[in-house]
């Protein structure tokens, strides 16, 4: 259920077209949907904007795919993150429309915004780093934004970043993916003044602790106008890139 479903199905009452009862039947998954081992909440698109998002690790394929089964069969966009093959073909065996991204290790089900608002750059150090942020990208494009792609930019190599100065100044908001040493977001965060939302990954060696080594460094950088996402959250950190550039429309 999303703001202009439960608007069409309001002015089909109002215009006489159904009857409450039948309206009361189409809402009444406003509640959740019990499946025994998931209950799904439809109306999440109504309070956050953006329906349930399914987190794939830990599900069965075959849990994966009933969800995305029920999610789509009340019209919702749906996303998979951080799954696998073997799940989209599980989801594809009951659900039609099904798109595996293998860059973002990402299922889609539905059609992507026809219209856009603002404009998300995502960049990230390193080609280690690329599936979160994909990750990233996807979400904020399924969510509405307009996104650019600026990869393999690392602080190794700082002219490569400032060869992109024109995707950094034009943003509305950045999201930036580092492992290693995590200092990509805090260089980008001194060259724009578009807030920044940085992603530490859990790519390193041994003493980058899984990221959390990158992890500190980014909520210890020194340029303002920075939050800090989990470490690999690359779908929190589009979906908040997502929120401000909403938030950013409305106010314009």
């Amino acid at each position: 259920m999303n703001p202009e479903r439960l608007r069409e199905i309001l002015k089909c009452v109002e215009r006489g077209e159904t009857t409450a009862d039948e309206a009361s039947e189409k809402l009444r998954v406003l509640g959740f949907e019990d499946l025994g081992f998931a209950k799904l909440d439809h109306h999440r698109g109504l309070r956050r904007g953006f329906p349930e998002v399914v987190f794939g690790p830990g599900k069965t394929p075959e849990h994966i795919a009933e969800i995305a089964y029920r999610l789509a069969d009340t019209g919702q966009p749906v996303l998979v993150t951080k799954t696998t093959e073997a799940a989209f073909d599980a989801v594809t065996s009951k659900t039609r429309g099904a798109r595996w991204h293998p860059d973002a290790r990402a299922i889609i089900v539905g059609e992507f915004p026809s219209q856009r608002r603002g404009h998300a750059a995502i960049l990230c150090a390193g080609t280690s780093d690329i599936h979160i942020a994909e990750e990233a990208a996807l979400t904020t494009e399924l969510m509405g934004g307009h996104v650019e792609r600026v990869f393999d930019v690392g602080v190794a190599g700082l002219h490569r970043l400032l060869a992109h100065q024109k995707a950094l100044t034009n943003s509305d908001v950045l999201v930036v993916v580092a492992g290693m040493d995590g200092a990509l977001p805090s260089v980008v965060s001194g060259l724009t003044d578009a807030p920044v939302i940085a992603v530490p990954t859990s790519v390193g060696y041994g003493a980058s602790f899984g990221g959390l080594s990158a992890l500190l460094a980014m909520l210890n950088g020194c340029s303002p106008g920075v939050a800090v996402v989990n470490i690999d959250n690359g779908f929190g950190a589009g979906y908040m890139a997502s929120m401000i550039l909403r938030a950013s429309a409305g106010h314009r």
